[in-house]
């Protein structure tokens, strides 16, 4: 899964678009546009706000000036509102062209037909980063096209951790909190969303432990259960010793807060936060994941994939690929990240100082499985990890957690 990014200075010119890789080619290799066949068409697109919207529409602008005929149209649907919404607006045939749904969701997309599969899928793969690929190939076809990559990794706030302090394991973490701790009563050494499958999934992972095994399909066990989950789970419950909070006050809002005020040394998040907490005035870094006990390597993260997917109800599938598949050149994956911060989905020059450590983390992450057994693992997760944090038996919560996921 490594890759490497070039650091440069974000540019973009308009006169690039009309050389972008969107463009289709005749026998004789002269770009040419898609077609819409001259007629006027419009095509609908979800995607969420804070970022995300005014990119669709400012990509949709420069899509247009190279083919006049087609108008983009953005619509909020948020993203974790998707794939539901596909459901029931596409067989009604009131959706839209092209949607953003999270790679997770690509099983529970699949068996329900709402979605295409990836057009020049051998092509899009050569251009976008291998986990990003992989996490949109479901039964062996791709579907889809990504528009940026995801993990998180260990914020730091450098006015109450110096880089040298930063602890490469968690043992050395519950270490180092506990002092800073008790020498600011008024602060935390450390803060994290400890009701969240999506974080606490890292405490499984130790000797390459993966949910629903190496492939992410093995459905015959969640491997959040075994020994080695079981272990990991259990250190998880001992880092309540230096963060005394219930779960029910340590949710994403909660824990992004203090850290956003300046009353926490460190904090589990993605790139997702880096423009908040810019604008609030933190000096920070961000460095890979502790390792586990007995590990010598970052824990591994989630990583996901957001994509665009072409709706199988489309009235205008071509149109809507085309378009999806200019959101991934690497003119409109600078622009997307300028305006969201988002990874992008492509080897591709952006210019941040945080994006060293997402990289070295998103080099020990694995893609969050696609299979429609996703949609149980969430609940079940989030209030395994509640429970066992708050004191529960880390056992039994794995075990009924294991088997409501499964069905059992």
């Amino acid at each position: 899964m490594k890759r490497s990014f070039v650091l440069g200075v974000f540019a973009l010119s308009v006169s690039a678009f009309a050389f972008t890789g969107c463009a289709k080619k005749d026998s004789s290799g002269a770009a040419k546009s898609s077609g819409s066949g001259g007629k006027k068409i419009t095509l609908k697109v979800w995607e969420s706000l804070s970022g995300p919207d005014e990119f669709i529409k400012q990509a949709g602008e420069a899509y247009s000036k190279i083919h006049p005929n087609v108008s983009i149209e953005f619509i909020n649907v948020e993203l974790g509102d998707a794939s539901g919404q596909i459901a029931l607006d596409g067989p009604a045939f009131v959706g839209p062209d092209l949607f953003a749904a999270p790679h997770d969701k690509l099983g529970e997309l699949v068996s329900g037909g709402h979605v295409m599969p990836t057009v020049a899928p051998d092509e899009v793969a050569s251009e976008v980063l291998g986990s990003c690929s992989k996490a949109l190939t479901y039964d062996g076809v791709m579907y889809g096209y990504p528009v940026s990559a995801e993990t998180y990794a260990l914020f730091y706030n450098k006015a109450l951790i110096s880089e040298s302090e930063v602890p490469s394991s968690w043992e050395d973490l519950a270490f180092w909190t506990k002092k800073f701790n008790a020498a600011n009563p008024d602060k935390r050494g450390f803060i994290m969303d400890v009701g969240n499958g999506y974080y606490t999934i890292i405490f499984t992972t130790a000797n390459g432990n993966r949910l629903f095994g190496e492939s992410g399909t093995d459905t015959s066990h969640t491997n959040l259960n075994n020994q080695t989950a079981v272990k990991g789970m259990t250190f998880f419950q001992g880092l309540r010793e230096i963060l005394n909070v219930p779960a029910s006050d340590l949710g994403t809002s909660n824990a992004d807060g203090d850290f956003g005020a300046g009353k926490a040394a460190m904090h589990i998040t993605g790139l997702w936060n880096v423009k908040n907490f810019r604008d609030l005035g933190i000096d920070f870094g961000v460095a890979p994941l502790p390792s586990l006990p007995g590990e010598s390597t970052p824990a591994a993260s989630f990583s996901g994939t957001r994509a665009m997917f072409v709706s199988a109800y489309s009235d205008h599938p071509s149109e809507a690929a085309d378009f999806a598949r200019f959101l991934i050149t690497p003119e409109m994956q600078q622009l997307r990240f300028k305006l969201t911060g988002a990874m992008p989905s492509i080897n591709t020059e952006v210019d941040s100082p945080y994006m060293k450590g997402f990289l070295k983390q998103l080099d020990y992450a694995f893609p969050m499985p696609s299979i429609p057994q996703m949609g149980e693992f969430w609940t079940a997760m989030n209030n395994a990890s509640k429970n066992i944090w708050d004191g529960a038996d880390v056992v039994t919560e794995l075990n009924a957690c294991n088997a409501t996921i499964l069905g059992k």
